[in-house]
């Protein structure tokens, strides 16, 4: 049951990204301004206690509030990420970097272990991810790899070519947001594994609210989400994001009950279906609808991304059987 809820949750994320995708891009410019609104909505959970009236401890308050603030946080930087370049790199990256940190939090807190062949799937995820993540590269070669990270990364004693700045904090977000979304997925199992899971999830979303609010009190953030409002922007597209936010909603919610019924990395692993359903759907737009969404997918890069899916595939296949 619960696979049949995960896969169907990664369905419906991969039509959510690319929507945020062209948010980002086309409408709401700030990653800050865009997970305040994201955010915002978080309050009307609350209505699903009607269905399972509960009230927490004080410490059982406290670690729901601090996964809900814990979530807020990685959407921030998921959301920088993927304002910085396309879905198809992006998500990648996070996806495969997850379930690794996520195994290896879960080893730390939970008591899971790694196997050889988990190791090797980590591998295999690594590369795949790599593969879809970068454009044509020489990437087979030591020798590149190792010129690459020096041209994203610089010496360690002096700095980096404002070329390939944009592509060292592509990494950077990506990397940060891989590890809060393990360390959120890693709280929110714990939490689930002593609370009753409508109640939990309930409460954890308050926490998110309450960061949104938090966000009010920083002068700069609130500068760029009142400017927001003003030019009329997120007013005009409302019923385009409220759609969105509800499916997001949906596919949130049934992730989060899917990982309190499973494994949470072995859930997060199963994201290679979201690598397919997320690739078809931006090759789809970016042939029929150029103006809605770009995808650099000539000179040889569609190859590379299709054989990235299929490493990452095979690596997320090896974790899960």
């Amino acid at each position: 049951m619960w696979l049949f809820v995960a896969v169907s949750a990664y369905f419906i994320n991969a039509g959510v990204y690319v929507a945020d995708k062209f948010l980002l891009s086309k409408k709401i410019h700030s990653s800050i301004t865009y997970a305040f609104y994201v955010g915002i909505w978080s309050i009307f959970n609350f209505t699903l206690l009607i269905f399972a009236p509960w009230i927490p401890t004080l410490r059982e308050l406290s670690i729901d509030l601090l996964a809900g603030l814990l979530f807020l946080v990685t959407l921030i930087f998921w959301y920088k990420a993927l304002h910085q370049s396309e879905a198809t790199r992006v998500v990648p990256i996070v996806g495969a970097l997850t379930p690794i940190f996520s195994f290896i939090l879960s080893f730390i807190f939970l008591g899971q272990s790694l196997g050889e062949r988990q190791l090797l799937a980590f591998l295999i995820l690594i590369y795949g991810g790599i593969l879809v993540s970068v454009r044509r590269t020489k990437f087979y070669a030591i020798k590149e790899v190792w010129k690459s990270a020096r041209n994203i990364f610089g010496d360690v004693l002096g700095g980096i070519h404002a070329h390939y700045r944009p592509s060292r904090r592509l990494i950077i977000n990506s990397v940060v947001s891989a590890i809060f979304f393990a360390a959120y997925y890693v709280l929110i199992k714990y939490i689930y594994g002593h609370q009753p899971f409508i109640g939990a999830f309930v409460w954890s979303r308050l926490g998110t609210f309450i960061g949104v609010l938090l966000i009010l009190f920083v002068p700069d953030w609130r500068k760029h989400i009142v400017e927001h409002r003003k030019e009329g922007k997120v007013p005009k597209n409302l019923f385009f994001f409220l759609s969105i936010r509800l499916l997001a909603a949906l596919a949130f919610i049934m992730l989060n009950w899917a990982i309190s019924l499973g494994n949470v990395a072995l859930i997060n692993s199963l994201q290679g279906a979201q690598y397919v359903f997320l690739f078809l759907l931006v090759l789809f737009l970016s042939k029929k609808h150029p103006r809605i969404i770009a995808e650099e997918l000539g000179g040889g890069v569609l190859l590379q991304k299709i054989i990235g899916v299929m490493l990452v595939s095979t690596g997320l296949y090896m974790l899960i059987t």
